[in-house]
């Protein structure tokens, strides 16, 4: 039997058509630009009708009707990862983006922002870019401390080269240890790592000891199969209900993000098993 077959066949065989958050331990959101062209409030009813309690990575015009049916909202973007910090010509945009962000978290309740480094330039050495990305964080974190809002760098693999949304070849922050290094530069409570276990898993590895060793500065997780960004299903690599595990045995209680890429015929199916896998 071809694998492409028997991947097709995990919904069938482990999926549950009735499944609704029972734990509720892992406080589950989704990113939404996954489920494109889903409309967001389409996805958002899916969302609540399987227990998860919030939603990211949609227009900010969708966040009062997202509210209204109960879900939060779990992270809100700001500049994007391509147009970063990693170059000083960028801080202006970034700085004013990330403080209309943070701004916009505060009024919707949400507790964090998501922030990147950007990618490489010519001529700017991996020293100058890590200073610059401090540089510019530095720039707003008064404001984030002052409207208790966590600003999240997330660390990208830069390997896969296959999908535009499945590897950034060119990001500065593809070693997450790294970016951990840069966090506690920056000095502040509330520069905060956003954790996506999928790119870890491709660039680093070692998932459950780096989510123990990094537990003070995480500030959200990202969830995707891998290879492939796919589904939580058996056709991936990463072992996600013990993943679930280490971060609730280290006292963690953000929120996780489904962000994987459905391949699955039934989309929801797909977002519904992946809510299963994760309710430990």
């Amino acid at each position: 039997m071809a694998a492409t077959n028997l991947a097709a066949q995990v919904p069938a065989s482990k999926a549950d058509p009735k499944f609704r958050v029972k734990q509720g331990r892992i406080r589950q959101s989704i990113m939404g630009w996954t489920y494109n062209p889903m409309p967001t409030l389409e996805l958002a009813q899916h969302c609540k009708d399987i227990g998860l309690v919030a939603m990211e990575g949609i227009a900010a015009k969708d966040y009062p009707a997202v509210r209204k049916l109960g879900l939060a909202i779990s992270l809100v973007s700001s500049h994007g990862f391509a147009k970063g910090p990693f170059t000083n010509a960028n801080h202006a945009f970034c700085i004013q983006k990330l403080h209309e962000s943070i701004d916009l978290a505060a009024q919707v309740g949400c507790p964090g922002i998501i922030t990147f480094t950007g990618m490489r330039e010519a001529g700017i050495t991996d020293a100058q870019g890590a200073k610059n990305c401090v540089e510019c964080w530095k720039q707003v974190m008064a404001h984030a401390e002052e409207k208790k809002i966590n600003v999240c760098l997330e660390h990208l693999n830069s390997r896969d080269a296959t999908h535009p949304m499945k590897g950034h070849p060119g990001y500065f922050g593809d070693d997450v240890d790294f970016c951990v290094e840069l966090i506690r530069r920056v000095d502040s409570p509330r520069m905060k790592l956003l954790f996506d276990i999928y790119h870890v898993q491709i660039m680093n590895g070692n998932v459950i000891d780096r989510i123990r060793r990094y537990k003070d500065v995480i500030g959200h997780y990202h969830t995707a199969g891998n290879p492939g960004r796919g589904e939580l299903d058996e056709s991936q690599e990463i072992n996600y209900p013990a993943v679930m595990r280490a971060i609730l045995e280290t006292g963690y209680t953000g929120f996780v993000a489904q962000e994987f890429i459905p391949t699955w015929p039934d989309k929801v199916l797909a977002l519904r098993h992946a809510a299963m896998v994760c309710d430990v």
